[in-house]
């Protein structure tokens, strides 16, 4: 007589329905660290539910974006350190949010694996939550998808969506005109763009990850993991104090591609790069790597996270403002008649 068999489940197919009912309830304490004026419901609904008005606004236009961290993603999977990859995830969307003048409101997230780890799970998701804590925005949901074939080994994938408002006609850019003061908010490394160049120039350096960086103390992997900087509640400090025109967020593209983004047709930009330091992550990669400048610039952020396009009058009171609030700020250049970017002066 033959045995009959049990039938398959979806656990002997890979997926662990469990261990994501497990990080639910796991991550709940770190998203409710985030919660703010506003949120009706958080985790475990269908959707989530925000109350504007709660939030504050009369008359609200919402703004919303979304991103990932590209290949540095790679590097925080190598090294085992996906412990601050999750602020790199929030800061890729809220900073862009606010260069529309938008106040970052929610956030949720899409976590693809092949096999879920709980440990390694829960550590993206808590620097998610203190990404979403620095900049105002309460983590409210997000999806946690376990796809066995589509990863390997310890692979995984991220991505985030974030949702602000703003009151009706108070939207950035607004007023940008010749003479504008170029205000450059310092970054604190490569931030979450041009990995992949980076990784290259790294093979090609012969070192690993595991080796004192070259322009740090710190072993190479965590020094390039460094998270991307935050900007939020510092640019909305400026916004509300009054005098800035525009913000631009210097990501893929660097300099040279973003900073047009926020100028009106006619008008370019003159950049002086002596007016700040090169970080000395950016010169070890252009030496190893035989980078141009112009390479550099416009591939990373080569210093300057943040451009805050401000009227020559507030130029002073704002970078007075920002550097209260911890912002190391230059004066990089000015606005003028023309169009794109001219650089003078030397980075390299």
């Amino acid at each position: 007589m033959t045995k009959q068999k049990t039938g398959l489940t979806y656990a002997d197919a890979g997926v662990d329905i469990d261990a994501g009912n497990a990080l639910v309830e796991r991550i709940k304490p770190a998203a409710g660290r985030t919660a703010r004026a506003g949120v009706v419901s958080g985790l475990g609904g269908f959707g989530a539910l925000f109350d504007l008005k709660a939030a504050g606004y009369a008359d609200p236009v919402l703004v919303a974006a979304t991103d990932g961290v590209g290949t540095k993603l790679r590097i925080a999977i190598d090294t085992g350190n996906v412990a601050t990859i999750g602020i790199d995830l929030v800061a890729m969307c809220v900073n862009d949010l606010v260069c529309q003048g938008a106040e970052p409101l929610l956030f949720l997230d899409y976590f693809a694996t092949g096999r879920l780890d709980l440990d390694q799970a829960a550590a993206v998701i808590e620097g998610i939550a203190t990404g979403c804590a620095q900049s105002g925005a309460a983590l409210v949901g997000g999806e946690t998808a376990e796809m066995p074939g589509m990863y390997h080994g310890g692979d995984f994938d991220l991505a985030g969506f974030a949702v602000g408002a703003m009151e009706r006609g108070q939207g950035l850019p607004d007023g940008v005109g010749e003479g504008d003061v170029l205000l450059g908010l310092a970054s604190n490394g490569v931030h979450s763009n041009g990995y992949s160049l980076v990784r290259r120039v790294v093979a090609l350096s012969g070192l690993d990850w595991q080796a004192v960086a070259p322009f740090g103390a710190r072993p190479l992997g965590d020094e390039l993991l460094v998270p991307t900087r935050l900007y939020v509640k510092q640019a909305l400090a400026a916004i509300r104090a009054g005098g800035v025109h525009g913000l631009a967020h210097i990501t893929g593209g660097g300099l040279t591609e973003n900073l047009p983004r926020v100028l009106p047709e006619g008008l370019g930009a003159e950049i002086d790069l002596a007016t700040w330091p090169l970080p000395p992550v950016f010169r070890w990669l252009a030496e190893t790597g035989r980078l141009s400048e112009a390479e550099l610039l416009k591939t990373f952020n080569a210093g300057i996270g943040m451009v805050a396009v401000v009227a020559a009058d507030r130029a002073a009171a704002l970078t007075s403002l920002l550097e209260s609030l911890g912002e190391t700020v230059f004066a990089i250049g000015h606005v003028q008649e023309g169009q794109g970017v001219r650089y003078r002066g030397r980075l390299l």
